[in-house]
């Protein structure tokens, strides 16, 4: 089945002036974002002087309350006009990071300062992206949504190659502490291009609600769950995501313990891939033109989850190397084109009046199955070893293209009449 996206949307149409906006914050954002990578475990372990189970708490059960707190935000914030509320999610995430240098400062640090700080970035974070989807909904129209999505997913892999490397080199001159710093001025930075971005936004039919109640909390998963084609792509992407991040620590164990890589060596063994991403998010436009949104998302859908297993035979030396390197390339590659295509779909397949509600269902899954199958993938690299564990999670990830939608689904902007709140 063809797309019904024209030849003449390729990546370079122009979105309007208010996208370019959103966009810029969403860049400045995820750079500053990358620029502060790892300066909590650092900040925990060089100025805190906490352990190995103290830094693994600081990344699972941060990830994981953040998710459990934001819960209850998607059903408030499908009420609310998003624009705001996307400005309030970058300015509590500011105020957040702030305290970090400030009580370093002040030498009042502490590492249960650290775990609420990432929890309450953890929960800022589901609940801009919650927004932030339902916002581009009704920002562009339903052809343009899968040129913004690809332009997102290509900013993503731009800042993942770059801001690693200048925040590794800011960390050594200024130390931890100044990566956290400037990832609170992105958040200042984004928020002010959100409010730049201006027009009118819908105030939606059902913004005068009354209490929420308490079953409104699982709306999204009800939802996605009473829905044959988000259901499957639901399973497949927290399952994939989960199995791909729960390796990733064991991998470190291998390249860093056992084979003895420098840490320069690992960081370009995942840096430099991000390149595949870059350009698979090129081509997502292009292919759904020509073979159609469905067939892409199933065909590319399956060929990112081929690469994993690979990381099971990395070895020693300068052809482990290559080796990662090798597979995280063809495995980002497939992600840079899967990635804007599922999510544009999930836009187009979601009522308008549920996206909030949807996207935050959706974060607070992955984000929560990611934490436990990591906990659980280091319990196996315990019991099996790291090498056969990461084999484990390769042959698993082999399994999940049969949670692909099986049938094409006609888009859908307004399947449900949205719940009353009386």
């Amino acid at each position: 089945m063809r797309s019904g996206h024209r030849l003449g949307q390729l990546p370079g149409r122009r979105l309007g002036r208010r996208f370019g906006w959103l966009w810029a914050a969403y860049g400045t954002s995820a750079l500053g974002t990358w620029l502060a990578f790892g300066a909590f475990p650092l900040i925990a372990v060089r100025v805190l002087h906490a352990g190995p189970a103290e830094v693994a708490a600081l990344a699972s059960v941060g990830a994981a309350v953040g998710a459990a707190v934001a819960v209850p935000l998607g059903p408030w914030v499908e009420f609310r006009r998003k624009r705001p509320v996307l400005i309030a999610m970058d300015l509590v995430r500011c105020a957040a990071l702030l305290t970090i240098p400030v009580a370093f400062a002040l030498g009042v640090l502490t590492f249960l300062q650290l775990l609420l700080v990432s929890v309450v970035v953890a929960a800022a974070d589901i609940t801009f992206r919650a927004g932030s989807g339902a916002y581009l909904k009704t920002l562009l129209p339903a052809e343009d949504l899968l040129v913004a999505n690809a332009r997102f997913e290509s900013t993503a892999w731009t800042t993942t190659i770059i801001g690693p490397p200048l925040g590794g080199a800011a960390i050594g001159l200024l130390g931890p502490v100044a990566t956290v710093v400037a990832d609170a001025v992105s958040y200042l930075l984004s928020a002010l291009g959100i409010r730049a971005t201006g027009g009118h936004e819908p105030r939606s039919e059902h913004q005068e609600v009354a209490r929420m109640r308490a079953r409104d909390l699982l709306d999204g998963w009800r939802y996605i769950l009473a829905d044959a084609t988000l259901r499957p792509l639901f399973f497949n992407t927290a399952l994939f995501n989960g199995l791909v991040m729960a390796a990733q620590p064991l991998l470190a164990v291998l390249m860093l313990g056992r084979f003895g890589f420098a840490p320069w060596q690992y960081g370009l063994a995942f840096a430099a891939p991000s390149i595949g991403g870059l350009l698979g998010s090129r081509l997502a436009q292009p292919l759904v033109t020509r073979y159609g949104r469905h067939q892409v998302l199933v065909v590319v859908g399956a060929l990112r989850a081929l690469w994993p297993v690979g990381l099971a035979f990395v070895g020693p030396g300068t052809g482990g190397l290559l080796l990662v390197i090798g597979v995280e390339l063809g495995l980002i590659f497939f992600c840079g084109i899967f990635n804007p295509v599922y999510a544009t779909f999930r836009l187009e397949r979601t009522a308008t009046d549920r996206v909030a509600r949807t996207l935050s269902a959706w974060a607070v899954t992955t984000k929560a199955s990611t934490a436990l199958l990591t906990a659980v993938w280091g319990v196996l690299g315990g019991l099996l070893g790291p090498r056969t564990a990461i084999g484990v999670a390769g042959v698993l990830l082999l399994a999940t293209p049969f949670l692909l939608p099986r049938r094409t689904a006609a888009r859908l902007s307004e399947p449900h009449p949205a719940p009353s709140h009386t």
